[in-house]
């Protein structure tokens, strides 16, 4: 594992953005949850890109590319993890919007929390433990 991370150092890897996949023609409901919700900003998508549909947003550093797929089922187990600087509000801001969260503390060093985005994928937020 050392000489993967030694590796992955060297190249200089970082994230760029994170797809997860949503239905056809679902892009304002997508744009409900990520933008209204969330309060993340959509992006322009490139014009040649733009002609698949879909939407992109971000916050600070985190993107998130909501991409069109014809047979699209739910990611249910596999989930961006992402890290919010207070998870309480976030938490508060979900279900007063009637999003079910489902809180998991068996992560070391964090308090998460799950929940679904508006195609039931799976999302996970998470900070670091103070104290």
């Amino acid at each position: 594992m050392a000489s993967v991370v030694a590796a992955a150092t060297a190249f200089g890897l970082g994230l760029h953005h994170v797809q997860l996949a949503s239905p056809p023609g679902e892009e304002e409901v997508c744009r409900g949850f990520y933008v209204g919700v969330l309060g993340m900003t959509e992006v322009d998508k490139p014009a040649d890109l733009a002609a698949r549909g879909g939407l992109w947003v971000r916050a600070d550093a985190l993107e998130i590319h909501l991409g069109v797929e014809e047979d699209f089922r739910p990611a249910l187990k596999a989930h961006p993890g992402i890290l919010v600087a207070d998870l309480d509000a976030l938490a508060e801001r979900l279900t007063a919007h009637g999003v079910a969260i489902t809180w998991d503390d068996a992560f070391p060093g964090y308090r998460r929390f799950y929940a679904a985005d508006c195609h039931r994928n799976r999302l996970e937020f998470l900070t670091p433990r103070t104290g």
